[in-house]
C-alpha cells in the first residue's frame, strides 16, 4: 500500500513529539538490553495539532512527524453513541503492521486497513501460545489534542515478555512511532473529551508455520485501536471483588510477570464464576501462602465484607 493512500485522509495536522518535560531513555541499545523497571523514566508524549496550515510530509514512523492537512481543519469524529462506549470491541479504520523473521530484527512497518489476518494453522501462536500484548490509551483533550501516557513503558515491558518468550522484539522507538502512527490514522475514532478513551493492542505473535514445540520461524508486530468507556460498568465507582482460594493467577517461576497471552484464558472459569454471582471481578492469592501479596505497582483499598 503507498503510503499517500495511508495517510491522504489525515485532518487536521499533528505533531508528534516528547513532552518538554521528558528525559532519555536509561538505554541505547532497545534491541539487547532489558528495562530496568526500579526507576521508570518519566518520558511522555502528546499528539499537539498545528496551527500553520502547511507542513512538509515525512515518514510518520519517526519522532516529530508532521502531516499536511488536506481537508479540513476539524477532526471529524465516528459517528457512534459517545455516550454509550462500554468496554466491547468497535472496528474503526486502521492498523499497524510489521514482521521479522527469527532471528532478525523488525524493520519497516505499514498502516493497512482494518480487516481479518491471515495465519496458517500451524502458526506458533495458534499451537503453543507464542504471543504477547499491551494494552495503553490515547486521550483527546479540551483543546482537541491527543495525549498518550508513557507508550515507552509498554514497549519496554514488551521486550522483557519477548525475552522471556523467545521471540525478537520491536525497539522502544519502533514500538512508540507505531502507537502514535495508528493513533493518528484513526484520531476520529478517540472520544470527546470526557466520553472515554482510545484503548490500544499492540500484539506480538509468532505467526510462522512450526510443527514440534520450538520458537515460530516468523514474527508479527500488529497494532489495532478501538474506542472505549470504562473498564468496570460500576465506573469509577469502588468494585465488588471475591477472593479466589483455589484457581491461581500465577505461580513461582511461571509467565505471570509478562503479559503472555496464555495467562488470560485460565482465569476465565474464576472470573465467570465471579460474574454469575453479581462480582466484578476475582482477587487472587499467593499460591504458596494462600495470602493477598503486598508486592505490586497499585495502591488499592479493600473493605471486606461478610
Amino acid at each position: 500500500m503507498e503510503r499517500s493512500a495511508v495517510f491522504g485522509g489525515l485532518q487536521p495536522n499533528y505533531l508528534l513529539y516528547p513532552s518538554r518535560f521528558s528525559t532519555s531513555l536509561p538505554f541505547s541499545d532497545h534491541r539487547t538490553r532489558l528495562p530496568n523497571f526500579s526507576r521508570p523514566p518519566s518520558l511522555s508524549f502528546k499528539l499537539q495539532k498545528q496551527v500553520s496550515s502547511c507542513y512538509s510530509a515525512v515518514s510518520p514512523f519517526k519522532r516529530g512527524a508532521t502531516f499536511s492537512e488536506t481537508q479540513s481543519e476539524t477532526c471529524e469524529l465516528a459517528d457512534i453513541d459517545w455516550d454509550d462506549l462500554g468496554f466491547a470491541y468497535v472496528p474503526t479504520d486502521y492498523m499497524y503492521s510489521m514482521k521479522c523473521t527469527k532471528g532478525g530484527n523488525f524493520s519497516k512497518g505499514e498502516l493497512q486497513r482494518f480487516g481479518n489476518i491471515e495465519l496458517s494453522p500451524s502458526a506458533g501462536v495458534l499451537n503453543y501460545g507464542q504471543g504477547l500484548f499491551e494494552g495503553l490509551k490515547a486521550y483527546r483533550k479540551e483543546d482537541g489534542n491527543l495525549l498518550l501516557f508513557r507508550p515507552e513503558e509498554n514497549a519496554m515491558r514488551m521486550i522483557m515478555g519477548a525475552e522471556r518468550m523467545c521471540m525478537p522484539s520491536p525497539t522502544v522507538e519502533q514500538f512508540v512511532d507505531a502507537v502514535k502512527a495508528t493513533v493518528l490514522a484513526n484520531k476520529r475514532w478517540v472520544p470527546p473529551p470526557g466520553k472515554g478513551s482510545l484503548y490500544i493492542r499492540p500484539l506480538l505473535m509468532g505467526s510462522g508455520a512450526v510443527l514440534g514445540l520450538a520458537p515460530s520461524p516468523e514474527y508479527t508486530f500488529l497494532i489495532y485501536v478501538s474506542p472505549v468507556g470504562n473498564y468496570f460498568k460500576e465506573g469509577v465507582a469502588p468494585i465488588h471483588l471475591i477472593v479466589e482460594y483455589e484457581l491461581h493467577r500465577a505461580t513461582p517461576g511461571g509467565t505471570g510477570g509478562v503479559k503472555t497471552i496464555g495467562n488470560y484464558a485460565a482465569v476465565l472459569k474464576a472470573q465467570s464464576a465471579a460474574k454469575a454471582r453479581g462480582f466484578s471481578d476475582v482477587l487472587y492469592l499467593d499460591c504458596a501462602y494462600k495470602k493477598v501479596s503486598r508486592r505490586g505497582f497499585l495502591l488499592q483499598h479493600f473493605c471486606c465484607e461478610g
